[in-house]
């Protein structure tokens, strides 16, 4: 990190000289970051003296430096979000708690294959261990496929239900051995579920690190947070060193560290991910904030919204949002694309269907991060009106109570105008709540919503074609 020379700042002599206890002003102060500060003072002889601020605290400030300049990444604090330290807080107590349960689970799972049993032999365990890895390449694959384009929209919840998943893992591991009929069956399901432990738990830290890098520091930030947890295993290691023989023969207090180390370790990673406050808008936190505009007029900051996102898949949405959707899908005539076009100033096209519980969104060629943010927004507004109470909204209240009534008179009935109306109400609500969202400190220039990558251009030369 480079450090920073500050001329100017000393131009009150009286002051600076107190500072360093010399009787002429220093020619200049040295920073690295906000951790050190240093001054250079002129000598009679022609040299400079570099004078730290408090010479008494150098030894102390020099291990402190040294672990820091370890584990922390180059510039800390300022090169890291404001949520790091509280994260990795938690993030290490985490680690260390999921290290000890992963030794009892080991043993378990190395006595289950026979080890330290004359009657077992070597090719038995050998073909255990291979399906057991097999099992798991396959299960890293299939949840890669399924659902890795959805791990960077909802990276805390993911991260959080692939520790749950990792704690079940370890207890089939850990309960193994108690069923020797289906040892192997037992141990490749476990497999299964550590490797989708593993893409999930990878994938959701490499978006996390995103996050919190400030500086175009991602590689740094993601190396630092690897010599923490290496320091946290080894510190699990060691701990095991002595449990290990407690626990050998000993069924109930096995069951009891894992309790206990488990309760820890599921703990700790909610704290971790509750503390990670994101700029960038999912579905949820749209969600949240949008309710509120409608609610209240102002559009709360991350600071406020993240505390409120729910944590558990699939707890989010009353309607199922389909962003990006293919047109084939939706239009099956002319008219029905016709009257979808008819009023549209948008770069995106909204289908209701009542029936099935799905909005969904065609989206433009053009459409930016802010045309996806808008349609969602159409979305949620139609989720609004039909779950919500909308009489105390202050913003369009009486529009909201016009277009609810409507919708709720007769749900399964395609309205077009009824969802004309929609987008105009919505056209005049959006500027402000998209102002809202950037005063507020919302990043509105990419987004975490999930879209799709189906784009359809309905225009031809400039115009749209009717």
């Amino acid at each position: 990190m480079t450090a920073h020379l500050n001329l100017s700042s000393f131009k009150s002599s009286g002051a600076a000289s107190a500072m360093t206890g010399f009787g002429t002003p220093p020619l200049c102060t040295e920073s690295y970051g906000s951790r050190r500060a240093q001054h250079y003072q002129p000598l009679p002889d022609g040299t400079l003296r570099c004078v730290p601020d408090r010479p008494e605290d150098q030894a102390y400030r020099s291990l402190r430096d040294v672990f820091m300049s370890v584990f922390l990444p180059q510039g800390y604090p300022e090169s890291v979000s404001p949520d790091y330290l509280a994260y990795q807080i938690w993030d290490t107590v985490q680690a260390f708690a999921s290290s000890i349960t992963g030794t009892l689970a080991t043993q378990a799972v190395l006595k289950g294959v026979g080890v330290g049993d004359e009657t077992s032999t070597v090719a038995a365990a050998t073909v255990t261990w291979i399906l057991k890895d097999g099992t798991g390449m396959l299960g890293r694959i299939l949840f890669a496929w399924s659902k890795g384009n959805k791990l960077d929209c909802d990276a805390k919840q993911w991260r959080l239900f692939a520790d749950i998943l990792n704690d079940v893992a370890i207890l089939m591991e850990i309960l193994a051995p108690a069923f020797p009929a289906c040892f192997t069956l037992i141990v490749c399901i476990s497999g299964f579920f550590k490797c989708i432990v593993g893409v999930a738990g990878g994938a959701t830290r490499a978006a996390l690190t995103m996050h919190q890098a400030r500086r175009d520091n991602m590689a740094d930030v993601s190396a630092k947070d690897g010599s923490q947890e290496t320091l946290v295993n080894l510190a699990g290691l060691l701990c095991s060193l002595f449990l290990i023989p407690l626990v050998a023969d000993n069924l109930h207090l096995t069951y009891a560290l894992y309790a206990l180390f488990t309760i820890l370790h599921l703990y700790a990673n909610y704290r971790a991910v509750r503390a990670v406050c994101m700029e960038t808008l999912n579905q949820a936190r749209l969600r949240l904030v949008l309710r509120h505009f409608l609610r209240w007029g102002k559009v709360p900051g991350p600071a406020l919204a993240n505390p409120k996102e729910p944590l558990l898949l699939g707890s989010q949405w009353q309607l199922k949002l389909i962003l990006g959707a293919p047109l084939h899908t939706l239009v099956s005539s002319t008219a029905d694309f016709q009257k979808a076009l008819e009023g549209n100033s948008s770069n995106y096209l909204l289908f209701f269907n009542q029936a099935a519980g799905t909005v969904s969104v065609v989206l433009h060629q053009e459409a930016g991060s802010v045309d996806v943010i808008k349609a969602c927004s159409h979305a949620l507004i139609l989720e609004v009106l039909l779950h919500q109470d909308v009489a105390a909204s202050v913003v369009e209240g009486k529009s909201l109570l016009d277009l609810q009534r409507r919708l709720q008179e007769d749900p399964y009935k395609k309205d077009w105008t009824t969802l004309s109306e929609m987008q105009q109400l919505l056209d005049r609500i959006f500027p402000a709540f998209l102002t809202g969202l950037t005063s507020a400190g919302w990043i509105t220039d990419r987004n975490l919503l999930g879209s799709e990558e189906w784009r359809v251009d309905w225009t031809m030369d400039g115009k749209k074609s009717l």
